[in-house]
Protein backbone atom coordinates (compact mmCIF):
# COMPACT_ATOMS: atom_id res chain seq x y z
CA UNK A 1 0.00 0.00 0.00
CA UNK A 2 2.99 2.48 -0.31
CA UNK A 3 2.83 3.43 -3.47
CA UNK A 4 -1.11 4.71 -2.23
CA UNK A 5 0.49 7.07 0.37
CA UNK A 6 2.94 8.10 -2.06
CA UNK A 7 0.11 8.88 -4.57
CA UNK A 8 -1.35 11.24 -1.89
CA UNK A 9 1.64 12.88 -1.36
CA UNK A 10 2.07 13.73 -4.46
CA UNK A 11 -1.20 14.91 -4.59
CA UNK A 12 -1.22 17.92 -1.72
CA UNK A 13 0.83 21.09 -2.66
CA UNK A 14 0.68 24.15 -1.18
CA UNK A 15 -2.25 25.94 -2.90
CA UNK A 16 -5.67 24.43 -3.73
CA UNK A 17 -7.01 23.20 -6.74
CA UNK A 18 -8.64 26.58 -6.91
CA UNK A 19 -5.04 28.55 -6.98
CA UNK A 20 -5.52 29.83 -3.51
CA UNK A 21 -2.44 30.27 -1.24
CA UNK A 22 -2.71 28.18 1.67
CA UNK A 23 -5.20 28.56 4.27
CA UNK A 24 -5.38 30.08 7.77
CA UNK A 25 -5.42 27.44 10.93
CA UNK A 26 -9.21 29.01 10.97
CA UNK A 27 -10.03 28.52 7.23
CA UNK A 28 -8.47 25.25 7.50
CA UNK A 29 -11.09 24.30 10.47
CA UNK A 30 -14.14 26.28 8.48
CA UNK A 31 -12.90 23.99 5.41
CA UNK A 32 -12.84 20.71 7.51
CA UNK A 33 -16.46 21.71 9.03
CA UNK A 34 -17.90 21.64 5.25
CA UNK A 35 -16.24 18.91 4.30
CA UNK A 36 -17.43 17.19 6.93
CA UNK A 37 -21.22 18.39 6.49
CA UNK A 38 -20.86 17.45 2.77
CA UNK A 39 -19.74 13.85 3.52
CA UNK A 40 -22.87 13.54 6.15
CA UNK A 41 -25.10 15.16 3.05
CA UNK A 42 -24.14 12.76 0.24
CA UNK A 43 -24.53 9.92 2.03
CA UNK A 44 -27.86 11.02 3.15
CA UNK A 45 -29.28 12.34 0.05
CA UNK A 46 -26.93 11.19 -2.37
CA UNK A 47 -25.15 12.71 -4.95
CA UNK A 48 -27.64 14.33 -7.12
CA UNK A 49 -29.54 15.58 -4.40
CA UNK A 50 -26.42 17.30 -2.81
CA UNK A 51 -26.05 20.59 -3.57
CA UNK A 52 -24.24 23.81 -1.78
CA UNK A 53 -27.09 25.30 -0.56
CA UNK A 54 -28.10 21.66 1.37
CA UNK A 55 -24.11 21.66 2.69
CA UNK A 56 -24.48 25.23 3.82
CA UNK A 57 -28.11 24.13 5.38
CA UNK A 58 -26.66 21.54 6.99
CA UNK A 59 -23.21 22.68 8.30
CA UNK A 60 -25.34 25.56 9.41
CA UNK A 61 -23.52 28.82 7.55
CA UNK A 62 -24.63 30.50 4.69
CA UNK A 63 -23.80 29.18 0.99
CA UNK A 64 -21.46 32.32 -0.05
CA UNK A 65 -19.05 30.98 3.13
CA UNK A 66 -18.61 27.78 1.17
CA UNK A 67 -18.19 29.34 -2.11
CA UNK A 68 -15.54 31.29 -0.30
CA UNK A 69 -13.49 27.98 0.25
CA UNK A 70 -14.59 26.09 -2.71
CA UNK A 71 -14.81 27.07 -6.05
CA UNK A 72 -17.97 24.80 -6.55
CA UNK A 73 -19.22 21.26 -6.54
CA UNK A 74 -16.34 19.52 -8.21
CA UNK A 75 -13.68 21.26 -6.39
CA UNK A 76 -15.69 19.78 -2.76
CA UNK A 77 -15.73 16.70 -3.92
CA UNK A 78 -11.85 16.25 -5.41
CA UNK A 79 -11.28 17.26 -1.65
CA UNK A 80 -13.58 14.60 -0.34
CA UNK A 81 -12.46 12.41 -2.34
CA UNK A 82 -8.72 13.02 -1.57
CA UNK A 83 -9.42 12.99 2.01
CA UNK A 84 -11.10 9.50 2.21
CA UNK A 85 -8.62 8.32 0.08
CA UNK A 86 -5.44 9.74 2.65
CA UNK A 87 -7.34 8.51 5.73
CA UNK A 88 -8.02 5.24 4.52
CA UNK A 89 -3.96 4.84 3.47
CA UNK A 90 -2.73 5.88 6.56
CA UNK A 91 -4.75 3.52 8.50
CA UNK A 92 -4.63 0.80 6.52
CA UNK A 93 -0.70 1.22 5.90
CA UNK A 94 0.37 1.02 9.39
CA UNK A 95 -1.58 -2.65 10.13
CA UNK A 96 -0.49 -3.48 6.59
CA UNK A 97 3.47 -3.09 6.24
CA UNK A 98 4.35 -4.17 10.11
CA UNK A 99 3.51 -7.36 9.03
CA UNK A 100 6.64 -9.98 8.25
CA UNK A 101 5.94 -11.88 5.11
CA UNK A 102 3.41 -11.17 1.77
CA UNK A 103 1.49 -13.57 3.51
CA UNK A 104 0.39 -11.62 6.65
CA UNK A 105 0.50 -8.63 5.10
CA UNK A 106 -2.77 -9.81 2.09
CA UNK A 107 -4.68 -10.91 5.49
CA UNK A 108 -3.89 -7.47 7.41
CA UNK A 109 -4.68 -5.56 4.50
CA UNK A 110 -7.74 -6.96 3.73
CA UNK A 111 -8.86 -7.21 7.36
CA UNK A 112 -7.96 -3.27 7.65
CA UNK A 113 -9.95 -2.54 5.29
CA UNK A 114 -12.71 -3.88 6.66
CA UNK A 115 -12.14 -2.14 10.12
CA UNK A 116 -12.15 0.62 8.57
CA UNK A 117 -15.38 0.46 6.88
CA UNK A 118 -16.73 -0.71 10.53
CA UNK A 119 -15.80 3.03 11.70
CA UNK A 120 -16.41 5.05 8.43
CA UNK A 121 -19.77 3.83 6.84
CA UNK A 122 -20.95 7.44 6.44
CA UNK A 123 -17.53 8.28 4.14
CA UNK A 124 -17.62 5.45 1.66
CA UNK A 125 -21.28 6.03 1.34
CA UNK A 126 -20.35 9.54 0.06
CA UNK A 127 -17.35 8.14 -1.80
CA UNK A 128 -19.61 5.90 -3.62
CA UNK A 129 -22.22 8.42 -4.45
CA UNK A 130 -19.36 10.68 -6.11
CA UNK A 131 -17.58 8.05 -7.66
CA UNK A 132 -20.75 6.27 -9.38
CA UNK A 133 -22.49 9.56 -9.94
CA UNK A 134 -19.79 12.58 -10.83
CA UNK A 135 -19.26 13.30 -14.45
CA UNK A 136 -17.02 15.73 -16.58
CA UNK A 137 -18.04 18.23 -18.97
CA UNK A 138 -17.84 15.12 -21.72
CA UNK A 139 -20.64 13.04 -19.35
CA UNK A 140 -17.09 10.78 -18.78
CA UNK A 141 -17.02 9.63 -14.62
CA UNK A 142 -14.48 11.70 -13.17
CA UNK A 143 -13.30 8.97 -10.86
CA UNK A 144 -13.16 6.16 -12.71
CA UNK A 145 -11.17 3.04 -12.77
CA UNK A 146 -7.96 4.26 -13.39
CA UNK A 147 -8.72 6.48 -10.48
CA UNK A 148 -7.91 3.55 -8.44
CA UNK A 149 -4.26 2.84 -10.48
CA UNK A 150 -2.06 3.00 -7.18
CA UNK A 151 -4.30 0.95 -5.38
CA UNK A 152 -4.08 -1.73 -8.05
CA UNK A 153 -0.43 -1.08 -8.41
CA UNK A 154 0.01 -1.28 -4.39
CA UNK A 155 -1.19 -4.64 -4.19
CA UNK A 156 0.15 -5.91 -7.40
CA UNK A 157 3.94 -5.26 -5.44
CA UNK A 158 2.69 -7.46 -2.59
CA UNK A 159 1.64 -9.73 -4.41
CA UNK A 160 5.10 -10.15 -6.50
CA UNK A 161 6.87 -9.57 -3.52
CA UNK A 162 5.19 -12.64 -2.60
CA UNK A 163 5.95 -14.46 -5.96
CA UNK A 164 9.33 -13.44 -5.36
CA UNK A 165 9.67 -15.07 -1.74
CA UNK A 166 8.04 -18.17 -2.87
CA UNK A 167 5.19 -17.38 -0.51
CA UNK A 168 3.06 -17.10 -3.60
CA UNK A 169 2.82 -18.93 -6.65
CA UNK A 170 4.13 -17.56 -9.62
CA UNK A 171 1.59 -18.52 -12.09
CA UNK A 172 -0.81 -16.14 -11.29
CA UNK A 173 -0.93 -12.51 -12.69
CA UNK A 174 -0.25 -9.95 -9.68
CA UNK A 175 -2.60 -7.37 -11.41
CA UNK A 176 -5.47 -9.83 -11.77
CA UNK A 177 -5.23 -10.47 -8.55
CA UNK A 178 -4.87 -7.33 -7.49
CA UNK A 179 -8.50 -6.04 -9.47
CA UNK A 180 -10.04 -9.32 -7.73
CA UNK A 181 -9.24 -8.39 -4.40
CA UNK A 182 -10.25 -4.68 -4.77
CA UNK A 183 -13.75 -6.14 -6.38
CA UNK A 184 -13.87 -8.38 -3.64
CA UNK A 185 -13.49 -5.64 -1.09
CA UNK A 186 -15.99 -3.19 -2.72
CA UNK A 187 -18.68 -6.10 -2.71
CA UNK A 188 -18.20 -6.41 1.30
CA UNK A 189 -18.65 -2.84 1.57
CA UNK A 190 -21.84 -3.21 -0.58
CA UNK A 191 -23.32 -6.21 0.78
CA UNK A 192 -22.43 -5.02 4.82
CA UNK A 193 -24.32 -1.97 4.19
CA UNK A 194 -27.16 -3.63 2.46
CA UNK A 195 -27.56 -5.75 5.47
CA UNK A 196 -25.80 -3.92 8.74
CA UNK A 197 -26.28 -6.98 10.65
CA UNK A 198 -24.13 -9.13 8.43
CA UNK A 199 -20.55 -9.79 10.35
CA UNK A 200 -18.13 -7.62 8.48
CA UNK A 201 -15.18 -8.96 10.16
CA UNK A 202 -15.73 -12.62 9.42
CA UNK A 203 -17.00 -11.96 5.88
CA UNK A 204 -12.71 -10.17 5.79
CA UNK A 205 -11.68 -13.45 7.39
CA UNK A 206 -13.39 -15.56 4.85
CA UNK A 207 -12.07 -13.26 1.56
CA UNK A 208 -8.41 -13.20 3.22
CA UNK A 209 -8.39 -17.31 3.09
CA UNK A 210 -9.87 -17.10 -0.22
CA UNK A 211 -7.09 -15.11 -1.71
CA UNK A 212 -4.57 -17.02 0.59
CA UNK A 213 -5.41 -20.32 -1.05
CA UNK A 214 -5.54 -18.92 -4.43
CA UNK A 215 -2.06 -17.32 -4.19
CA UNK A 216 0.03 -19.70 -2.40
CA UNK A 217 2.53 -21.82 -3.66
CA UNK A 218 1.47 -25.44 -4.14
CA UNK A 219 -2.17 -24.50 -5.36
CA UNK A 220 -3.13 -26.97 -8.03
CA UNK A 221 -3.92 -25.22 -11.03
CA UNK A 222 -3.78 -27.56 -14.34
CA UNK A 223 -5.44 -26.83 -17.65
CA UNK A 224 -8.88 -28.78 -16.66
CA UNK A 225 -9.08 -25.54 -14.34
CA UNK A 226 -9.30 -23.23 -16.96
Amino acid sequence: MSGRLCYFQAMRSENSPSGRKRASFIEEARRAQIIESAIDTFAELGYANTSLARVAERAGISKSVISYHFAGKTELTEQIVEQVYSDIAQFVLPRTEKEATSTRALRANIRAVAEYMRGHRTQLLALGEIFNNSRTAEGKRRFGVAYSEPVYEAREALFRSGQQAGEFRREFDPRVMSVAVQSAIDGMFAYWVTYPDHDLEAHADDLADLFEHATRTGHPRGEADR
